[in-house]
């Protein structure tokens, strides 16, 4: 478990990443405003992964 979620973790924040990208390029935003979203949507999801990982762990 120990080195299983932080793949996860790895694979979902490039997934999240990449689509960030794709809708940043799609809605033609300014750099300025894409630093923005990328640091609201990366919280967000970190978030949402500690938060998994502490049910995980307590559950276990």
């Amino acid at each position: 478990m120990g080195i299983l979620f932080p793949v996860y973790a790895l694979i979902i924040l490039f997934i999240f990443n990449s689509l960030t990208h794709k809708f940043c390029i799609k809605m033609e935003l300014k750099q300025e405003k894409q630093s923005t979203v990328f640091r609201v949507i990366n919280i967000m999801v970190l978030v949402l992964l500690v938060s998994s990982y502490v049910k995980v762990l307590n559950v276990t």
